[in-house]
This record gives structure tokens, C-alpha cells and sequence, in this order.
């Protein structure tokens, strides 16, 4: 996977722009007058009006490729998020977690309960429990409503261009400030935009995030912890905080106050953290552009002797990742080999299949896949790795497989574009192909291609054989798709990424 820096950037800008004019007319009236919301946004938004603004904001972020589409790490992320999420004062509330790929350390939440994580914020972290500070920081900024409390000062503004213009902190990953400013144009806009959260919101934040902390069974003393090697990053640069502290400001007192919130807070029992290690390893591995480089990272950081022999064994994880990359197969076999010797472990599984798959050993990768989607029913990661091996070869018998597991999948993730492309090319090898057909519009409609999801469904509906229930199934999906376009003002072809 494709590092994106300055490209993304310019990307990001225009994804804001356009985000931020397509959502203005989200809402059934133009303007509204925005009463007082008291404890709850239900007088601003609803329930599904946030559900829907969350999942259009994550399809424009695919559109510009800024997000990270790899199950295993979705999965630990999304795990660890709704985790808090379940121990926080509001956990009826709708959440989705994603990871944008950019090397950047920050993090953001959105109405609509959007939380996202930076790569570069993910590998700055020592441990799970810094990254889950930074997490429950976000979702205690939505549970407590400081997004809609925003609002209440934009008093003339469509309900649906203030959430775009308050919840695309996303500016973070590019160039901060004029990001925004291209976002509204205009000074005064862009000055009203650059107030993030007050400080009194982000100590509540802080407060609330800890507690959620706690509840959840990680070190509450996380946050303080990541306050504070922000703050040495700062100091040690010498030329400006990071992206983070420029939209979280972070002193000597809040980190006090951290610290001592943490110390009345019950701490959790120590464990090797070496799901997060893992994590991080195979996010490394797979955003830096040379194989090489991150290698000598790697080998580099496994000889330090401060390293837990859960990091050690990250690293060799990580190394085998880079090696087979590099086309070097043998020694990442090897590598891989030797750490489910010491303890075997998911993430070694689905690589060592992975690479069983690049090297020709389709059976091989198939029979150890099948095993583990026995083990691990529903996994997703396993569902979609099982599923890409058993289309390898293009044999009919092992497509239609394919297909009954994605099938279960689109079940419990049907916002997943990968899914449906897996789903589509898995139908059209079974010789299905108006499922195919239908499997690629949705793939394209939720990377953020309505227009392209709706030529999909139009030169599908013209064939002759379509039986009855297959023409009303398509014709309802593309009134769906042709209402949105409208609703948010997408008559126009958006720009190109």
C-alpha cells in the first residue's frame, strides 16, 4: 500500500470543497433557526440524519483513496473504539471508526460520529493504551455534543453546511489553517472554522475521555501519557507542534490535570499488548513506499534491548511483511515459520496464506484459510483472505464458495467496498453475472462513484433477461441512488481525485 502525502493533500482540499457543497442541501429547508438543543442533538439532527452523514462523508474519503482498507487493522481499531464507545455515557449513540493513511499525528471526530485516527498518529504511539486516550478523547467530544453545541452559534447557516464545515477537522492531514480557508473562502469563514473546540470542551473531553478510559479496562493514564510526548515532540522539533496540538492545544496544566484524574482511576492488569503491537507493525510495513527502508526500521528497532519480546516479535513480524514485498519469499516463509513456532497468532496465519497465495501455493493457502474460517466464523478478515484464494484460479465450484461466505459477509458489513468487489468478481466467475453486475455499482457507489454506480444499474436494467424480481430489485436500487444524487446536489460530475 501506497504512502500519500502532498497528493492527498491536494486531494483532501478538494474533497472538503466539495463535501462541504454537496451537504448544504442535505436538509429539507434551506435555513433553519437552531433552538436551544439542551442535552441532546435530536432537535438538530436525527439519529439517521447523523447514520447518513457519517457514511457520506467515509465514501468521500474513499473517493480520494485516504483511507486505509485493511481488515485486520479496521478490525483492532473498530474493536478497541466500540469498546469505549460501551462504556461511555451514551452508548446507543451510532460511531464509525476509520484510519487515513497519511503521516500525520492526529485525530478527529465528525458529526455524524466519525472518529478518525492518523497513520502517523498510530505509530507514534508506545502503547494501546495511548492510542485508546486519543480515541476516547474523540468519542467524549460527540457524546457530549461539543459538535452540535457549535452550531448553536451559526444561527442563518443550513443545518447541513454547518456539520461539513465543523466536522471536516480532516484539514488536519493537509495543510491545517488554509485547508480550511479553501474549505469556506474567505478570512473571517476560515477564522470562524479554526475554532476546533473550546478549551472548556476540551477539558471536559479530557475528563469524560478518562473516566471512559477506565471503565473500558485500559490505563486511564494513557491520555496524559500521549499529552505528554506530544509536548517533548514539540520541544525536541523546535519548529511547531505537531498537527495534533494544533488542533488540540496541549500545556503544562492539562497535562497535570490528566495525570491527576488518572491516579484516583483503578489501573488495569499489565499484558504484552501484542495485538497493538502487531497492528502497528503490519500498518508500518505496509505505508512506507520502500520495502527496504522499513526493513532496516524494523531490524533496527527488534535489536534495541529495551524492546518486550512482544515488540520483538512485531518486528519479525513486520520483517517478514517487508521481505515479502521485496519478492524476497523464502526468508519471509521462514521468518513467519519461526514465530508460530513460538506462539501462533491470527495475523501470522492470514500472511503466511497470503504469501502461500503470491507464491503459486494455492492449495496450500485455501486448505490453511478454510481451517481458520472454520475457527473463526464470521471473522472478517479471514472471510475476505479465504474468499480472494478460493477466486484465485478462476474455478467455477470454488467461486460459488466464495460467493455463500461474502454473501454472509454483506450481512454484517454492508458499507465495505472491498466486499463488494470481491462479491462481484466472485459472481461473475460463478456466471452470475447481473449479480455482478449490480456487486460493482455498489462498490462503486460506496468508494464515493454514484454517477458510475448509476451507469452500472442503467445498462443493467436494458437486458432483456432480467426475470421479474432481478428488474425490481435493480430499479429500486437505482431510484435510491438517483434520489441521493438530487438530495445532495451531485447532478454534476464531482472533479476527478
Amino acid at each position: 500500500m501506497v504512502k500519500k502525502t502532498r497528493k492527498s493533500s491536494t486531494r483532501i482540499t478538494v474533497l472538503l470543497a466539495t463535501l462541504a457543497t454537496s451537504l448544504a442541501s442535505v436538509a429539507q429547508t434551506d435555513r433553519v433557526e437552531l433552538p436551544d438543543m439542551g442535552a441532546s442533538s435530536d432537535s438538530i439532527i436525527s439519529r439517521k440524519e447523523e447514520e447518513d452523514y457519517a457514511k457520506a462523508l467515509v465514501r468521500q474519503m474513499r473517493a480520494y483513496e485516504v483511507l486505509n482498507e485493511d481488515p485486520l487493522i479496521n478490525a483492532y481499531f473498530e474493536d478497541m473504539g466500540f469498546r469505549l464507545v460501551a462504556n461511555s455515557d451514551r452508548p446507543d449513540k451510532p460511531f464509525t471508526f476509520v484510519i487515513i493513511n497519511q503521516p500525520v499525528v492526529n485525530a478527529f471526530a465528525a458529526p455524524g460520529g466519525v472518529v478518525a485516527l492518523y497513520s502517523g498518529l498510530i505509530l507514534s504511539a508506545d502503547d494501546e493504551h495511548e492510542i485508546a486516550g486519543v480515541l476516547a478523547h474523540e468519542v467524549a467530544h460527540i457524546t457530549q455534543q461539543h459538535l452540535y453545541r457549535a452550531i448553536e452559534n451559526q444561527q442563518a447557516m443550513s443545518i447541513p453546511l454547518a456539520l461539513a464545515m465543523l466536522g471536516l477537522v480532516l484539514a488536519g492531514g493537509g495543510s491545517g489553517e488554509a485547508i480550511q480557508g479553501a474549505l469556506i473562502g474567505g478570512q473571517a469563514a476560515a477564522q470562524q472554522a479554526q475554532i476546533h473546540f473550546t478549551r472548556q470542551n476540551e477539558a471536559e473531553a479530557d475528563r469524560i475521555g478518562i473516566r471512559t478510559l477506565s471503565r473500558a479496562g485500559y490505563d486511564p493514564r494513557g491520555m496524559a501519557e500521549f499529552f505528554e510526548k506530544m509536548s517533548r515532540i514539540t520541544r525536541a522539533r523546535g519548529e511547531g507542534p505537531p498537527e495534533y496540538l494544533r488542533t488540540h492545544p496541549v500545556n503544562v496544566s492539562r497535562i497535570a490535570e490528566a495525570e491527576d484524574r488518572a491516579l484516583d482511576m483503578p489501573k488495569p492488569e499489565k499484558t504484552s499488548g501484542r495485538d497493538f503491537y502487531l497492528v502497528q507493525a503490519r500498518l508500518r510495513a505496509q505505508v512506507e513506499d520502500y520495502p527496504e527502508t522499513v526493513l532496516k526500521y524494523f531490524r533496527h528497532e527488534k535489536s534495541l534491548p529495551e524492546r518486550s519480546p512482544a515488540q520483538r516479535s512485531a518486528m519479525d513480524y513486520g520483517i517478514a511483511i517487508a521481505l515479502q514485498r521485496k519478492g524476497e519469499y523464502e526468508e519471509a516463509r521462514r521468518v513467519l515459520e519461526s514465530l508460530m513456532a513460538e506462539g501462533d497468532h491470527l495475523a501470522y496465519q492470514i500472511q503466511l496464506a497470503d504469501l502461500d497465495l503470491q507464491t503459486g501455493r494455492v492449495d496450500q493457502a485455501i486448505d490453511r484459510l478454510a481451517d481458520l474460517y472454520r475457527g473463526f466464523p464470521g471473522n472478517h478478515a479471514i472471510s475476505l483472505e479465504y474468499s480472494e484464494a478460493l477466486l484465485h484460479d478462476g474455478d467455477v465450484e470454488r467461486a460459488k464458495q466464495a460467493s455463500k461466505v461474502l454473501r454472509e459477509q454483506l450481512l454484517s458489513h454492508s458499507e465495505d467496498p472491498v466486499l463488494y468487489s470481491l462479491y462481484a468478481r466472485a459472481s461473475n466467475t460463478a456466471g452470475n453475472e447481473v449479480r455482478a453486475k449490480e456487486a460493482i455499482a455498489e462498490s462503486y457507489y460506496l468508494r464515493g462513484g454514484i454517477h458510475e454506480a448509476i451507469q452500472q444499474l442503467q445498462e443493467l436494467i436494458e437486458r432483456e433477461d432480467l426475470s421479474y424480481y432481478e428488474r425490481a430489485r435493480i430499479t429500486a436500487r437505482l431510484n435510491e441512488y438517483q434520489v441521493e444524487v438530487t438530495k445532495l446536489g451531485l447532478e454534476e460530475h464531482p472533479p476527478a481525485p
